[in-house]
Parts: C-alpha cells; sequence; structure tokens
C-alpha cells in the first residue's frame, strides 16, 4: 500500500503556496473582525456549558487552528457553540459540581472521545454516516437546545440563585418557584444590555453588536456601583495563553461519558458538514467530506490537551468569514490567534462583565437559533419530516439532550424505514399479462409488501419491470424465487423484465443459471 503523501498529511500545503500579500492583508482584516465577534460568544458558551469564561476562549484558539488548517472548506470556523455547550452540561453536571477541577476535567476528556470518535469516522471514510442525521432532527434539536439555553439563563437575568437541572421542564418549574426572589437591578442591567444590543444591530448592521451591550452593561455597572452592588460578575481568572493540561484517563468516567461522546461527536459533525456544504455551494469550492471529518476529529482530539473544550463549526462565524471575503483558512487562524492574544492581555476586562448582561446577550444568541422559516419550509415540503422536527423537539426539553438526539435519529431512521419498505409500484394489464413496474430496492424491509402485491395479481405471466431496481439482497432473491415456483405450481410464470445485469447475477447465484425459477426478458 503505498505511503500517504505530504498534501495528505498536511492538507494545507496544497493551498499554502497560493497565498499573495494582497491575499494575507484581507485575511488578516477578515480575521480581526471574527475574533471581535467570537469574543462575547465564546465566553457566553463557556459560561452555558458550566465552565469558567477563559475556556471559551481557550476553546476558540487552539481547535481553531487544527481545523482551519487540515480540513477542507476554505471559510469554515469552528469553536464552542450553543447547542453543543448545552450538551456538555447536560452531560457533565450530573457527575460533578459545574465550574470545578473535576467537571472541567470530564468536560476535556469528552472531548478527546468525542474527537477520537470523529477521527475514525474520517480514518474509515464513514463521513457519510452524519447523513443519518437528518436536516429535521438538526431543526428541530436547534429549536430545543435555544430553549434550553434561555431556560438556563433566566436566573442571571432575574439575578436569582439556582441549581442547574437536568431538562428544560424541571428548569422552569424551579424558576417559577424562585419569582419572589428577583433582583430587580439584576432584570434592569440586562434589559439595557438588550436594548443596546437591539439598536446596535439597527444601527451598525455588521458591527459587533453583542460587544457593544456587554461594553454598555458593564459601563453602567461600573458608573453606578450603588444601584447595581447586587449585580454578579464574570470571574475574574489569570491572562495566560491555553495551559497544556494533562487528561485523566479513568475507565469509569469513560464508560460514563462515551454515550454523549457519541451524540456530541455526531451533533458537532453534522453541524460542521452542513455549514461547510452550504459555505462551499456559495463559494463554488469542492468540498473533501472525509478531510473535514478527520479535521474535525484531530481538533477535538488535541483540542483538550490545551484546555479546549468540544469544537464545531460555527455558522455566524463561517458566513462573516465569507461575506467578509476571507481569501483562504488563514483567516480563521488569524482569528483564533488574535483571540490568544486577548485571552493572554485582557483578561481583567471580562471580570467587569456582569452575568445579567451575559444571559442577555445568550438570550440573543437563542433567538437567533430560531428558523421559523425552515420549520414553515419542512411543513409545506414534507409531513413526516415536520413531525420528526417536532418529535425531536419535544424530547429536546423532556429528556437529556444526548438523549434527544438518538430519539430525533431513530424518528428519522424509523420514516425513511417506513418509506424504502413500500417502494412505488405501478400495475397495468396488457392481456393476460399483470405488469407491476418497482421503483426502489427488493431488500429484506420491502420483501413483504412486494411478496403481497405479487400473490394479489391474477395474470397467467406476472411481469415485474425491474429496470429502476437497483439493488437486491439474499431476502429479495428468495423472495423471488418462491413466488416463483408458487406461480409455476399454478401453471402460471414470474418473469423479470429489463432487469439490470447485477440483479441477474444476484438472483442467479441462488441455485445457478439453469435452476433459477424466474424468467428474465429484455
Amino acid at each position: 500500500m503505498p505511503l500517504p503523501s505530504r498534501q495528505t498529511l498536511l492538507p494545507f500545503l496544497r493551498w499554502l503556496p497560493n497565498v499573495s500579500r494582497g491575499s494575507l492583508g484581507k485575511d488578516l482584516l477578515v480575521g480581526l473582525t471574527g475574533a471581535v465577534l467570537a469574543l462575547p460568544q465564546s465566553i457566553a458558551y463557556a459560561l452555558i456549558a458550566g465552565l469558567p469564561a477563559e475556556y471559551g476562549l481557550y476553546a476558540a484558539i487552539v481547535p481553531v487552528i487544527i481545523a482551519c488548517l487540515w480540513g477542507s472548506s476554505w471559510h469554515l470556523i469552528g469553536g464552542p457553540t450553543a447547542a453543543i455547550s448545552i450538551v456538555l452540561f447536560t452531560s457533565v453536571s450530573p457527575l460533578a459540581a459545574p465550574g470545578s477541577e473535576a467537571f472541567i476535567a470530564l468536560v476535556l476528556l469528552l472531548t478527546f472521545l468525542a474527537g477520537l470518535f470523529q477521527w475514525l469516522l474520517g480514518l474509515l471514510r464513514f463521513g457519510a454516516l452524519v447523513n443519518f442525521v437528518s436536516q429535521s432532527v438538526i431543526l428541530g434539536f436547534t429549536l430545543g437546545a435555544a430553549v434550553v439555553i434561555a431556560l438556563g439563563q433566566v436566573p442571571n437575568l432575574l439575578g436569582i440563585d439556582l441549581q442547574s437541572q437536568a431538562t428544560a421542564l424541571t428548569t422552569l418549574l424551579e424558576i417559577g418557584r424562585h419569582l419572589g426572589d428577583i433582583d430587580l437591578a439584576a432584570l434592569g442591567l440586562a434589559a439595557l444590555t438588550l436594548a443596546v444590543c437591539l439598536l446596535s444591530r439597527r444601527l451598525w448592521r455588521r458591527g459587533p453588536a453583542l460587544l457593544v451591550g456587554l461594553t454598555a452593561g458593564s459601563l453602567a455597572v461600573l458608573a453606578l456601583p450603588g444601584v447595581f452592588s447586587t449585580v454578579a460578575l464574570v470571574s475574574a481568572f489569570t491572562g495566560q495563553l491555553p495551559p497544556f493540561t494533562l487528561l485523566s484517563f479513568d475507565l469509569s468516567d469513560i464508560l460514563a461519558l462515551l454515550p454523549a461522546a457519541v451524540a456530541c461527536g455526531m451533533l458537532g459533525l453534522v453541524t460542521s458538514l452542513s455549514i461547510a456544504r452550504a459555505l462551499a455551494r456559495t463559494s463554488q469550492q469542492f468540498l473533501d467530506a472525509n478531510q473535514e471529518v478527520r479535521a474535525q476529529g484531530l481538533s477535538n482530539l488535541i483540542g483538550p490537551w490545551f484546555a479546549g473544550s468540544l469544537s464545531a463549526g460555527s455558522f455566524t462565524r463561517s458566513a462573516l468569514n465569507l461575506q467578509a471575503g476571507a481569501r483562504s483558512p488563514l483567516a480563521g487562524v488569524f482569528s483564533a490567534l488574535m483571540v490568544a492574544v486577548f485571552a493572554l492581555f485582557g483578561a481583567s476586562l471580562i471580570s467587569h462583565i456582569p452575568l445579567p448582561s451575559m444571559a442577555a446577550v445568550i438570550l440573543l444568541i437563542c433567538w437567533g437559533l430560531v428558523d421559523s422559516d425552515g420549520v414553515r419550509a419542512l411543513y409545506r415540503v414534507s409531513r413526516s419530516e415536520f413531525l420528526v422536527m417536532l418529535l425531536t423537539l419535544l424530547a429536546t426539553l423532556l429528556l437529556e439532550l444526548q438523549a434527544a438526539i438518538y430519539a430525533g435519529v431513530l424518528a428519522s431512521l424509523f420514516f425513511y424505514l417506513k418509506r424504502t419498505s413500500q417502494p412505488r409500484v405501478k400495475f397495468w394489464q396488457d392481456g393476460d399479462e399483470e405488469v407491476l413496474r418497482i421503483e426502489g430496492s427488493i431488500f429484506f424491509g420491502a420483501c413483504a409488501y412486494l411478496q403481497q402485491l405479487i400473490q394479489r395479481s391474477k395474470g397467467k405471466r406476472v411481469i415485474i419491470d425491474a429496470h429502476h431496481v437497483n439493488f437486491i439482497d439474499y431476502a429479495g432473491v428468495e423472495m423471488l424465487h418462491q413466488e416463483a415456483r408458487r406461480l409455476a405450481g399454478q401453471q402460471r410464470e414470474l418473469v423479470l423484465r429489463r432487469a439490470r445485469p447485477q440483479v441477474i447475477e444476484e438472483l442467479h447465484k441462488l441455485e445457478g443459471a439453469e435452476q433459477c425459477p424466474v424468467r428474465f426478458e429484455e
């Protein structure tokens, strides 16, 4: 077997020689814009995941650089995301107190396991497996995650102290019990931040509205310390580059985290590939799905050794990357490096951010996750897929999030198998011949349905027009042989017309060409 080439091991060598001084300057400017957007988002996502604020910045540095350099997409930028952050929180919070050293260690171990799962899928060229998580599942999960995230931030918004809950329903009930404890100063500060963010978006469409809102909230606390004395602030941390972190591979922890790691790995891949494909359609770029899967896995394999939690593609940052005119993946690399500079020198600024302001920013992020156009389009196009979306949404609200992903995938597979088990069949009578044109595969799932149709046929010759049958398995071969013998006992015959060579070959394998009871016609 030939050894892999340098460009296979180091795929950035394919495009790096084409970088010019002009494109480098453009990518540097785009990277600066992306870093400004990444800063408040990354901090917010760390808090959603139950991690200290600095871990959001760490997750936007090393994993992003690796995914950009080893990936296939020119414009995809990863980092912490809202949906994955809430899955991390709900998966690990039952095992350790959020924000504790044990909690951080488990999140990093889960990230490594998810990255290993992703990398193995890419190595085995199983990138297409992510296609089994349908768009309807992602849509329902994203809607549900938006609600879960928003409810999780309501205590910070209202200035009340609540323990984390496993599901959205229990969170809502717990909030209802503490409505009498609302801190009006916290609520007013959140309202101010929200108003500034919305006004900034209206006046400066491409500006960093979230950063402007956080700045306004922080300045209000500094200007009026007496009014906002009860408002909690983001925990202070020491400014530093992502620290090298040794992972603990305890077998009991691995077994406890493995189901969540697989769910998180699949969710991250589906999110990243969906974004990359959408960007590739716009930019007319060829996308190597398996390379992208390997890159995402590699970023999450190496990231946790540098304090980076689970990373996936960010639609907001990736779309900004494309619209701002990024010329190469170096734009994402520059963005990560600028976040690193802020983590090193701007840590003291983060400790002035009030938690109600951060909660208001997170609510805006949640609102951006609601794809009402996608929901309406899904309802118009496919009612069964719309039902899958609703089931996933309900599962997300009532179950833990990784269980909701599995529930959505199972629902999607159920409807897929239901459709494929009843392929489209057209009938017509031609004298003493009854013709059945099958448009689909003859496999074990469809055998009972097709056998029933053949047994109801009344013609002297039952002809199956197999021109559109691309695949037949052992169960299908055995069923056709059985029906051919049954019809022969009634002085009738079963004929396959216009069958493809591979279908005829499979039918002959069971008993040989001479003994095959099925007749063939061109």
